[in-house]
């Protein structure tokens, strides 16, 4: 699989440091990167601007971002079938997950997740990144898309 063929997908989120430190890692590793809205801070974040460094400049034009979920699903109808959508809702490692070409990452809010209706929809394909101390939530989105997108990127 190439790089290329990695998107990122952030429903709805929030953390403009977050963002930002993802918007260096799809620059860096040659990824798509899609932020569905509503986002939680304007594009023009300083935080996000401090986090993705100067590769925003750089990297704009390789971002999409998409009005709500159904905007997106309209450009990318290949999330149905090419879909890994990560939660801690769930019990299925992302080690066992079929990482097709293209493959879609999908990432809930940092504070919410993904909308249940996304859970409903998409429950054969939520994936989870595994933890050794269960009385943790989850990582920080921005580790848990560096996580799943080099493992996306060792697969390919």
């Amino acid at each position: 699989m190439s790089t290329s063929q990695i998107h990122i997908v952030l429903f709805q989120p929030e953390i403009p440091a977050n963002t930002g430190n993802i918007i260096r890692l799809c620059f860096l590793n040659r990824l798509k990167l899609h932020l569905i809205e509503p986002l939680g801070f304007s594009l023009d974040d300083t935080a996000l601007r401090r986090a993705g460094i100067d590769y925003w400049d750089r990297f704009h034009s390789e971002v999409e971002i998409h009005s709500d979920w159904d905007a997106f699903m309209e450009r990318h109808p290949a999330v149905e079938t090419a879909g890994l959508f990560f939660s801690a809702h769930t019990s299925r490692s992302f080690w066992d997950a079929d990482y097709g070409d293209p493959v879609y990452l999908v990432f809930g809010r940092e504070t919410a997740g993904l909308s249940e209706q996304i859970h409903q929809r998409y429950a054969d394909r939520l994936v989870t990144i595994p933890k050794r101390n269960a009385e943790g939530r989850s990582l920080n989105l921005s580790n848990a898309a560096a996580v799943a997108a080099y493992e996306a990127m060792r697969r390919g």
